[in-house]
Order: structure tokens, then C-alpha cells, then sequence
């Protein structure tokens, strides 16, 4: 091949190879959410990363005219398939098509790959990892809803987080919704009523951000145009008053309608059933959250990290949550026409390590191997026998692959992989039944020692 027409490797945008610490670290955090998962009562499911399109939905979709915008989707014989874009959908197949079979509490979780096809960049990824916790069934809304938010908060402890470094957010979307209909806005405007006051606390939106959305039109910093939903005066401007309400009492005495006051009870009732544990002080009250996807009906949940987090060039960014959820009324009934509720919490688990690989306090055991040094090609055999003993002791080792490469090099090798330990025996060793251990991150000159064969595994595991 010309070297004109060599392939430069690269991926495409949104995608990422993971590897060596970033990848143990990721491997810790699965464990300390599935180990949470599993204690607070919940099965495994694990479902095809294609689903028929049809059954997908388009709650993601931004663009009005293309609604399947934000999927991959593609063509299978008679049907389009679609790459999941989040474990939801899934699941509401998956409960309509077995509910016969499933308890009436039905508990799942479910840690998988999605797909979006969005603009990616500063811990969003256009193929990534969500770990879900899901409740579907009639349960009694506020014991179950609290029940998620005590699940974030063990989790996230156990990922390695201490309690003031995030935040777990709730509320309602009937308080905003009636709201909402109090202001008599179209129905065809609610959505992008919605997403407008979603959008407060992003980068670059404030109060000043969603009023340009919730009147005519917003103009970001590139000159590129958002249309607005075309609100008059006084309504943009009570809900820009409702956004400024912080105190769950205060809310209650200025939204009188009654679907705004069900749902503040209902959030009062979450809060009363979390005082009965010991996570009241990591939940608060934030009406400003909505969730931007159509099928949440009440209770709302979103958790930011309260550490700055910056890109690849030092430039302080904003991740978003690194989870969220809340409950849904007709997610289900979609398939069956009937009404299955359900509520759960997704963990948005790339994201989550984006923000974690910038702390220094969330440790990971490497759990690298002992190399064992290929001296002369005559004694293959015994150190095979000597990677055996190693291994049968519950030690990870490996054998030196290339017999032609001198002791130098072996070592060279076994420190840029950063290997903790080499063992070298040569003629001199195998005739005395002795071995030498190099402790290779001990001190230059220190590091040699040569003990019995018999005291091998005893004097290893001191140095791993």
C-alpha cells in the first residue's frame, strides 16, 4: 500500500476507547451500582441493542419536522430497526410483551450500552453507558420515589463521592403543568414550554435564556436562531416569576389551581417518607427541573455534582446531570392500552466517569501481574512451573513471550506496563532452588532479593 493511501485511525465523534485506570475505574463504578442495584431488591434484564423503530417512540427528538433525529436508525427488510437510545423503551416493550409472567411489583435493573445520534462533546458520547432502576406496578407513589432517591444516594457513596460533593434534586411535573393550563398555553406550545424552562440552568440560558424561548426566538453566541414558543407577555413573565420560587410552602400559597397543589403534595409526601431515613438532607426541592421527555407524569429527579469539571483544554464545563428520572404513567400502556405506572433513575455511567477520572480520592486496584523473566530458553519448562505456583496462589502472572530479548529489555517492558514485580532466575538460582525478586517500584539498589523457591509466594504477596 502507497503511503498516500495508508488509513489514518482515528473514530468517529461521540465515541471513545476506554483503557488501562480509566477502565478500572469504570469497572469499580458498575460494581458499586450493581451491588446497590441488587440490595435495594431489583433483577437483572438485559435486552437486543436494536429494537423495531416503532416501539422506540421519539421522546428525544428535538427537531420537530424529523422527530427520529437523535436515533440511529436503518433498514431491515419490511421494517426500520433502531439502536436503543435509552433503557427505557426496552423496558416498556419488555414488561407489555411478559407481563403475565412478571410479579405485580416488578423491580429491574438493567446496565447497557444506548446510542445517540447528537452533538457530542465534554462528557457526552454518542454511544455510552446507562445503568437503570426501575420500579413498574401500582405502589404507593412516595415510598417508591423516595425509595430512588435513597438508591442514588447509597450509590453515589459507594462510587466513591462523599455526601457534599452532589446534589439530588426533585419535584413535580404537575406543579409546572398546571401552571401551564392555568395560562390556558396551547397545547402545541407545551413542549417547547417545557424544554424552555428545563433549560435554566444550563451554560449560557438563565432566566434572560428562557424567556427568549418562551417568548419569540433566542439567539445562542454563534448567531444561530432557536424558535421560541411565541408566548404573550404576561405569561412568559409567570413563569419566569414561578422560576424564582425556591420554598416548597411559598409555592404552595401562590399556585392555587389544583393540579399544581397535587403535585405539591405529592412532593411533600416523598419528603415526609425520606425523613424516615437518613437521606432527607441530600434531597432538595429544585420546581426549575422538568425533564424535557414527554413521558414523565410526576415525580422528578435530576443529581448534579457540586465539583467543578473541566475538558481536555482546562475549560471549566457543564456535564449535566449524572442521574436522572422520575415516574411515568403511560409509558407501558403505549402497547398494552392499559395503564402500568412506573418510576426509576438512569445513571448516566460514562458521564459519571468523565467527571471521577478528575478526583484524585476514588482509588483502583490495577491488580497488574508478576512478570516472570525468561533467562535462558533450557529452563522454559520451570518457569513455567514457577508461573503455576504463582498463579495457583491466587497471584496474576505472566511469562516473558520473547526468549531472544535480554534481561534489560524483559525489565524495560515489565516497568512501562508498570508491573510490580519480576522474577529472575537463571542457572546460578535453579541450581541453589533459590529465586531473585526484583521489586520494581522499590528503591534503585534495594530492590533485589534472592530467598528459597520455598518462601516464593509469601515474599510476592508482601510486594503486590
Amino acid at each position: 500500500m502507497n503511503k498516500e493511501n495508508k488509513l489514518v485511525p482515528g473514530l468517529p465523534s461521540g465515541f471513545e476507547d476506554r483503557w488501562d485506570k480509566k477502565l478500572l475505574l469504570k469497572k469499580k463504578l458498575l460494581k458499586a451500582i450493581e451491588n446497590n442495584f441488587i440490595k435495594f431488591g431489583a433483577e437483572a434484564l438485559e435486552t437486543p441493542s436494536f429494537e423495531i423503530s416503532e416501539n422506540i417512540g421519539s421522546f428525544l427528538a428535538e427537531d420537530e419536522a424529523n422527530p427520529m433525529s437523535d436515533v440511529f436508525s436503518f433498514q431491515d427488510g419490511e421494517k426500520n430497526i433502531t439502536l436503543r437510545y435509552d433503557l427505557s423503551s426496552p423496558l416498556a416493550r419488555f414488561v407489555a410483551q411478559n407481563n403475565q409472567e412478571l410479579p405485580s411489583i416488578y423491580k429491574r435493573y438493567a446496565i447497557q450500552n444506548v446510542f445517540r445520534n447528537e452533538k457530542a462533546g465534554n462528557g457526552r458520547y454518542r454511544e455510552f453507558m446507562q445503568a437503570d432502576f426501575d420500579i413498574v406496578g401500582n405502589v404507593n407513589p412516595a415510598q417508591a420515589n423516595a425509595e430512588l432517591c435513597n438508591l442514588i444516594s447509597s450509590t453515589l457513596s459507594d462510587c466513591g463521592l462523599n455526601k457534599d460533593q452532589f446534589t439530588i434534586n426533585a419535584s413535580n411535573r404537575k406543579i409546572v403543568q398546571g401552571l401551564i393550563d392555568e395560562l390556558k398555553i396551547s397545547e402545541e406550545k407545551q413542549t417547547k414550554v417545557i424544554r424552555a424552562i428545563d433549560k435554566l440552568d444550563k451554560p449560557g440560558f438563565g432566566l434572560k435564556g428562557v424567556e427568549d424561548l418562551l417568548k419569540k426566538e433566542r439567539k445562542d453566541q454563534s448567531g444561530a436562531i432557536t424558535k421560541g414558543a411565541e408566548l404573550s407577555d404576561d405569561q412568559a413573565a409567570q413563569i419566569l416569576n414561578f422560576l424564582k420560587i425556591k420554598d416548597l410552602k411559598e409555592l404552595k400559597e401562590t399556585l392555587k389551581n389544583p393540579l399544581s397543589q397535587e403535585g405539591i403534595n405529592e412532593l411533600e409526601n416523598v419528603f415526609e417518607v425520606l425523613g424516615y431515613g437518613s437521606n432527607l438532607n441530600q434531597v432538595q426541592t429544585n420546581f426549575t427541573i422538568v425533564r424535557g421527555l414527554a413521558y414523565y407524569s410526576d415525580f422528578i429527579v435530576e443529581t448534579n455534582l457540586n465539583f467543578k469539571v473541566t475538558n481536555n483544554k482546562g475549560k471549566e464545563v457543564d456535564i449535566g446531570s449524572i442521574c436522572s428520572g422520575g415516574a411515568y404513567a403511560k409509558l407501558i400502556s403505549r402497547f398494552r392500552g392499559v395503564d402500568i405506572p412506573g418510576t426509576g433513575i438512569s445513571f448516566g455511567v460514562d458521564r459519571l466517569l468523565f467527571a471521577l477520572m478528575q478526583l484524585d480520592q476514588v482509588k483502583v486496584e490495577d491488580q497488574k501481574p508478576v512478570l516472570v523473566c525468561v533467562m535462558d530458553q533450557k529452563y522454559l519448562k520451570n518457569y513455567y512451573e514457577l508461573v503455576d505456583q504463582l498463579r495457583e496462589n491466587n497471584i496474576n502472572a505472566e511469562i516473558f513471550l520473547d526468549s531472544k530479548k535480554n534481561l534489560g529489555k524483559q525489565l524495560t517492558f515489565a516497568n512501562k506496563r508498570e508491573l510490580p514485580v519480576a522474577i529472575i532466575c537463571g542457572e546460578n538460582e535453579f541450581n541453589d532452588n533459590t529465586v531473585t525478586i526484583k521489586n520494581l517500584r522499590g528503591v534503585k539498589g534495594e530492590n533485589n532479593q534472592t530467598i528459597p523457591k520455598a518462601d516464593l509466594i509469601n515474599e510476592v504477596k508482601k510486594l503486590i
